[in-house]
């Protein structure tokens, strides 16, 4: 913020100007002169700062309660909460994501911000801290260690109610692909290698229900956000609070949000513990390894495409060579296979940083938070990207799948409870010495007729087990 005006705050290591038209104080100023770390900042992360103001206004709605704040204070901080969940001021939180100090920054960031607003809500000009304290009003009852924490969970629910519709609209895309394929017979490959004969609407189908299996998981692991150690304040003791301030703050947070939110059982085990992130951010990589694994089949299956497998095609989006005239290249599924990759790394991150939280508090936690904000916001972009630009637009090549399958030696498994494995072996040799397909020599033997081959053949007969017994 440029201005040539200043108001002088001060704090424990002394005085220091602030901007004059900022809401944010002395130890928000300091927190963006230390902090040049990553380069994102926590205003451009808008649910952070609306879990930051849903914890706020549930500890003045709980301190009004318990009379640790005046009636006219607790409504003007609630007043103030309530405009930053609407989404106004977020740029007055201009400090990087990745700080020191267990997130006392990001959690003095929100009390001054708020008390600012609540003074002017209450008819006093920014500063003026004798009638709405940051520290004493705003951040009463509470400590950086229960606040950020509560603050983190209230918002990565936000982001996951945001990231759900992306992964279910992925998964109804799949299953029009099944559908839309459920006709196209091709030929299914163990170890890269031809198995036995499937449909490509199987494939795709199996796609599907590989990333409906983690919508569960996702739900259930968001649900452990749902409890939160309010009240525990500096370590779990809620030395600084007064009797019934953790139940009522509860209360509010379920009150506001609408939400289940519960009270940890143990505030000192809770104070130290991030479980809940590791546990979100390894239902976040279980994800993002599925997803890879199709990019990866995608980009087989659409191989070539005169000299790959050439199944599929994928939308052609942008020429593939500065140097080879007609390359296109899969450059979706490329660009989801490297979202993947950051989205395991970073649960490596999550893991180091929570692993590395001594005695009664994990002073890593910024770098988790942004860490997992960080994966389900790629995944969100990701999986917006690959759908509309990918999936959507996926054909198949009938004629080149059915081609594969009647040359293939993999086929005369589908033979063997017709023919005997005697005859099969004999077929699948001769194919593989002569280069012929299985389906030409089946026919030249005599072994089935050209109508009870393609019986035997049917994608129906593909789906599931079934009698395919041929009279003589």
């Amino acid at each position: 913020m440029k201005t040539d005006k200043f108001r002088t705050e001060s704090d424990l290591l002394g005085q220091k100007e602030v901007p004059a038209e900022a809401l944010y104080g002395v130890q928000t100023t300091r927190a963006i002169e230390n902090f040049h770390i990553s380069g994102h900042l926590l205003a451009s992360y808008p649910n952070f700062i609306r879990g930051m103001a849903i914890t706020k206004k549930a500890a003045a709605m709980a301190n009004m309660q318990v009379g640790m704040i005046t009636k006219e204070q607790g409504d003007a901080v609630i007043w103030a909460c309530d405009q930053l969940i609407a989404g106004k001021h977020h740029d007055q939180f201009p400090i990087d994501m990745i700080q020191g100090g267990a997130g006392t920054s990001t959690n003095m960031a929100a009390n001054e911000v708020i008390a600012n607003l609540a003074l002017e809500k209450m008819g006093y000009k920014r500063g003026q801290y004798e009638h709405c304290s940051p520290n004493d009003v705003v951040n009463a009852s509470q400590s950086t260690n229960d606040a950020y924490p509560c603050a983190i969970h209230m918002a990565l629910c936000l982001e996951h109610l945001e990231f759900m519709p992306r992964l279910e609209h992925m998964i109804d895309a799949l299953d029009k692909k099944s559908k839309q394929f459920a006709h196209v017979v091709k030929m299914g490959r163990t170890q890269l290698q031809d198995a036995v004969p499937m449909t490509l609407g199987q494939t795709f189908g199996g796609f599907a229900d590989s990333l409906r299996g983690e919508l569960k998981n996702l739900r259930s692991s968001a649900d452990e956000f749902l409890i939160v150690n309010m009240g525990a304040t500096a370590i779990g003791t809620g030395i600084c609070s007064k009797p019934g301030y953790s139940e009522a703050c509860i209360k509010a947070l379920r009150q506001i949000t609408g939400w289940d939110i519960t009270l940890a059982d143990n505030l000192i085990e809770a104070t130290s513990a991030t479980t809940c992130m590791i546990q979100y951010s390894n239902a976040m990589k279980r994800l993002a390894v599925k997803i890879n694994k199709m990019c990866n089949d995608l980009r087989l299956l659409s191989s070539g495409p005169r000299c790959g497998l050439n199944e599929i095609n994928l939308p052609e989006r942008q020429p593939g060579s500065s140097i080879m005239p007609g390359k296109v290249n899969p450059v979706i599924p490329e660009v989801m296979n490297q979202v993947c990759y950051k989205v395991i790394g970073n649960d490596v991150c999550i893991t180091l940083a929570s692993d590395n939280g001594q005695l009664e508090l994990n002073v890593m936690e910024p770098v988790i938070a942004y860490t997992l904000f960080e994966s389900i916001h790629l995944l969100e972009n990701g999986l917006d990207t690959l759908r509309t630009l990918c999936i959507d637009g996926i054909t198949a090549n009938e004629d080149r799948c059915r081609q594969m399958v009647e040359h293939s030696i993999g086929i005369v498994t589908m033979l063997n409870p017709i023919i005997g494995y005697k005859q099969s072996t004999k077929i699948a040799k001769e194919a593989s010495e002569s280069g012929r397909g299985v389906y030409e020599l089946v026919l030249e033997h005599g072994l089935l007729t050209k109508e009870q081959l393609d019986e035997i053949l049917k994608p129906e007969n593909m789906l599931q087990p079934v009698d395919l017994t041929i009279k003589k």
